[in-house]
This record gives C-alpha cells, structure tokens and sequence, in this order.
C-alpha cells in the first residue's frame, strides 16, 4: 500500500504544540537538534514508504506459519526487519554503551508511529525489542546487560513479554508460570504462555522471552511474581547462540488481524532462564516493559489511523460521483465531515502522545518528580485515547469507501481489523481508564490540577487572538477540572463506574488544547482551520462524557443480571 510519513506533521509539533525544545535543551539530549531530528525523520520516513508499505498486505495475505516446529513469516518480513535492524531503528533511545543512539524517547515514538502506519503486523517485533532493552537497561545485571543488550539493540536478537496464561490474563497475580532454582545462578521455568507476540520466527538468531513465574517459596498473587530472561537459544559467554532451549512454540494463534505478526502459546519445559532484578519483584520490573508498551501501543493505534486516513483520502480524491465541482465523493458534505474528523482526531492522540513522550524524556534528562508524574498521567490516555483512536478512524476509513469498503482488495478493512486488538492488549482500555482514576488520582489530583492550570493558562494566552476558541477550550478544561474534583472526592467504585467516559472527556480536552496551541503557530493556515473544526465540532463531546463520568455507581449495578439476560 502506499503510504506518505508525515515528517513535517512532526516537526512542526516538535517544534510549536509539545515542547520538544525542552527536550534539546537539556544536557542529556544535547545532540537532539533540529537538524539531528529532521535528518533521522527523514530517513525514517523513507524506510516506511520505501520499504514497509509494501509489506502491508503481504502480511495480511500470507500469514506466518507454524512448519514443523519453525514459524514461516510472511513473505518479505525478513528483509523488513533486517531494514529496520540495520537502521538503527529499534535502538533510537537505547544506552549507547550497548550500542544504542541515545536519543529522546519522543523521536522513537515518532519513528513508532511511521512504522505502525506503514506495516503494523511487523512494526510489532521491534516495539518488543524496545520494551525489552528498556527493562534490562533498568533491572538486569551487568552480566545480563552486557551479554544481551548489544544483540538485541543490534537487532539481531529480537524480544519478546510472557504475562498472559490461559487462567490468567488481566489478573496477572493468578499465573502458575514456575521457576526452580538450578544452583548454579539459573533457573528451571516450566509452564505455559499464550498471546505472545512474536513468540518466535525464522530471521533472527535468538529470540529473547521475558517471562513472569513463581519461585518455590512465593507468596500467592502479585507479589509474588519474578522475572526471568529465557533466550530460545542459550548463548555462550561471548554471544554465540548454542544450545536450543527447552522451549517451543505449541501453535498460533488465527487472530481478526495482524496476520503477519505470529502470536504464539509459548511451553516451557524446564527451561534455563536468569534472573532480572530481585526475586519476587517481577511485576515491578515487567511493568518497565509494560509501561513502554503502553506508550507504544497508543502510539500503534495513532500510526494506524494514518494510514487509514491516507488510504481513505486517496480512494475519496479518485473516486467520482455527482455532479459537484471536483465530481469527487470529497465535495459531499458528509465525506468532508469523515475526513475532518479523522485527520483533527489524529492530529490530537498524536499530539498527547508526544507530550507523553516529552515528559518520559524530561524525567530522563532532569530526574524531577513532576516529569514523573506528568508522564504517568498521560500515559493511560495514551494508550486508550490512541487506540480507541485507530479503531474510530479506521472505520470511518471503510465507511468513506463505501461499498469498496467492505471488499477486502481495497485493504480499507485491513487497517480495522489490524488495529482492533491494541484497545485489548497491555491492559485493556477499561484497565487504562481505571488506572487513571485510581492510581494516578492518588496524590488527590494534584498532577492532573498542574496540566490544567497550564491548558487554562495558555487558553487565556489566546484569547488575544483566537478569543472564540480559546474561550470553548478554557469553558471545557473548567469542566475537566470539576469531574476531577468529583473522581477524588468519591469512592473506587463510583469513580471506576464513570472512568473510560472521564478518561474520553480528558483525552477531548486535552486534545483541544493542543489543537489551540497548533492554531496559534499556524495563524491562518491549515492547523487553525483543523482546530476550529475540532473545537467546534469534536470538542462539545466532553459535556455529555463527564457528565457520565460523574454518576456513580448506584444505577450501574441497580441493574441485576436477569435484567440484562437476553
């Protein structure tokens, strides 16, 4: 499929909506300059449209396969990863003494989003690999880091994440996964993993899983859960693959979509794994993973639902029907309103993205609590936000061709079916929402008050120049800030009955607020008059939302489970 990376889209948010010059100002990402950033874009983007977009329906098309115990990819996956290895795409922010380029997460995640818009099913592999590098760098020992880093940022090693078991899935503290002690510093790990993305595939040389398992003394539930790296093949101390591991792939999984990526029930045979970080403190160093996951995943789905708008844009642009004055379908009012609706809802998840991604880089770069929890707090937005953000634009993808839509040479589905899975995966959308109403409205509010004393700050900037829009956005992040005042002033169950719509009401606004910042940037151009249609438009969303948000529990479960039988 063709495809075109947006790099000036990038660009002109790194440089006028999220404060990447922040970013490069700091000593730690020094080397972050404008021209450093518009040359890696660049090259990037020519791998996307060069090289991964034509893999996209191959993918779909000729799924991986499980051949005597080897997993088949799809035609031209290996010469894709191999691209995107030889790069250095899979290492953009990864320690440079093990190879990596060091640079700001927020470049990775722009990089993330072009591959994800080109070729989702084999953008897949290197987000693993990058959640992988990441829970090392920050947990394993030096041994672990010396000898597995260089491979994996390399890429020639590719990473993977074992949580999810057949009786445990979002409830992570119910896996069986065990580990023995072999006395010699390894580990026994025997047990069974499903929905393991990438679980294996015959490009690379190694594939590193990360699994979650019990020791023999662990307590029951979370706490008492440890983290181990168990390689496919067991390397020798200079690196060398060897041995095969006591593990394999029992099948894969025939999913809606992502045909391309082997999603694999991965068995465990008593198979030699080591220790990352301490005993029985597994979910703490997995959730360095999982939270880089998060981050990717929105980002995934924001990827997608620009391929999907590009694809319905040019099917729109070539297809004539009635008389109007392009006797395109683009002069029909509701066409515009589907393309308008899909690039301003993408302009902002991008958006939020990239700020969540400026913030993970300023706690790098400074170590200061506030950056912490600004990265925290967006993170859930990020990934629900994003996601629900791929699956609504890639829909309204397949209703702008109409008909055409529903065939599936077009590729118009393709992009839904796709992206379907990312609302589910690395903790539902359900599960992101209630996050952000629990753990991160803990502190009583006080990060999500800091953002909107910002958004209402730069709101009342604009009122100079942009009074009718700054005055939407103002009214809106007012009302933000009253839900917010109710979620922490109630109880869990009535704040988890009203999230995913208090969630939806926060991404509106944030997104509001980011478009305003773009419109001021662009006075008179093309992101003030995308901004207006968004605030006008998308934007009044957010009364009906948080006024959800703020029922409660009590009618919610007034509703008894005969009332809901069919």
């Amino acid at each position: 499929m063709s495809y075109r990376a947006p790099v000036s889209e990038f660009r002109f948010l790194f440089d006028h909506v999220v404060g990447f010059d922040q970013v490069s100002a700091t000593e730690r990402f020094a080397e972050a300059t404008p021209e450093t950033v518009e040359a890696v874009l660049t090259e990037a983007g020519k791998l996307c449209e060069e090289v991964l977009a034509p893999l996209q329906r191959a993918g779909d098309l000729h799924p991986a396969q499980l051949e005597n115990g080897i997993v088949r990819t799809s035609p031209g996956f290996g010469d894709g990863l191999r691209a995107i290895a030889e790069g250095g795409w899979i290492a953009i922010a990864a320690d440079p003494e093990y190879g990596g380029m060091g640079l700001p997460m927020a470049m990775t995640t722009a990089v993330n989003d072009m591959m994800s818009a080109a070729c989702l099913s084999l953008q897949l592999s290197p987000l693993m690999t990058q959640g992988q590098i990441e829970a090392l760098e920050n947990h394993a020992s030096d041994e672990l880091k010396a000898l597995y880093l260089p491979k994996l940022i390399s890429g020639e090693w590719t990473g993977t994440m074992n949580l999810t078991e057949p009786q445990a899935g979002s409830d992570v503290g119910a896996l069986t996964t065990k580990a023995e002690p072999n006395g010699d510093g390894s580990y026994a790990i025997t047990g069974q993993k499903i929905y393991i993305s990438w679980g294996d595939n015959d490009i690379t040389e190694n594939v590193c899983h990360l699994v979650l398992a019990r020791l023999p003394d662990a307590v029951p539930g979370t706490k008492g859960i440890s983290l181990f790296l168990v390689p496919k093949r067991i390397p020798d101390e200079n690196g060398v693959p060897g041995v095969a591991n006591s593990l394999k792939v029992v099948s894969l999984e025939h999913k809606m979509g992502l045909h391309g990526s082997p999603t694999a029930v991965m068995q465990y045979d008593g198979a030699t794994g080591w220790l990352v970080g301490e005993e029985h403190d597994g979910m703490r160093a997995m959730f360095t993973m999982m939270n880089n996951a998060r981050l990717g995943v929105g980002v995934q789905g924001i990827g997608v639902a620009d391929g999907a708008y590009q694809h319905a844009l040019a099917y729109a642009e070539g297809r004539k029907q009635g008389r109007t004055e392009n006797n395109t379908i683009t002069d029909h009012a509701d066409v515009r309103r589907m393309l308008a609706t899909m690039k301003a809802d993408t302009f902002a998840a991008r958006a939020i993205a990239l700020a969540n991604a400026v913030a993970i880089d300023m706690e790098t770069a400074t170590g200061h609590a506030d950056w912490a929890t600004r990265a925290a707090l967006l993170t859930p937005i990020t990934k629900a936000f994003g996601t629900d953000t791929g699956i609504d634009v890639a829909e309204l993808g397949v209703q702008v061709h109409g008909g055409m839509g529903f065939i599936e040479e077009t590729g118009a589905a393709q992009y839904s079916r796709d992206v379907r899975v990312t609302a589910i995966y690395e903790g539902t959308n359900g599960i992101q929402s209630m996050d952000l109403v629990g753990r991160k409205l803990m502190d009583g509010g006080e990060a999500a008050y800091r953002l909107l004393d910002e958004m209402e700050a730069d709101a009342e900037a604009a009122r100079a120049d942009l009074p009718e829009l700054a005055e939407a956005v103002w009214q809106a992040c007012e009302t933000l800030r009253e839900t917010t005042e109710w979620m922490v002033a109630h109880g869990a169950q009535d704040r988890f009955a009203g999230s995913v719509p208090y969630l939806r009401g926060f991404a509106r606004v944030l997104g509001a607020h980011f478009h305003l910042k773009a419109a001021r940037a662009d006075r008179g151009g093309k992101h003030e008059r995308l901004a207006a249609f968004y605030i006008h438009r998308l934007l009044p969303e957010h009364v009906g939302l948080l006024t959800h948000a703020r029922q409660g529990a009590e009618d919610l479960y007034a509703l008894s489970m005969d009332d809901l039988a069919a």
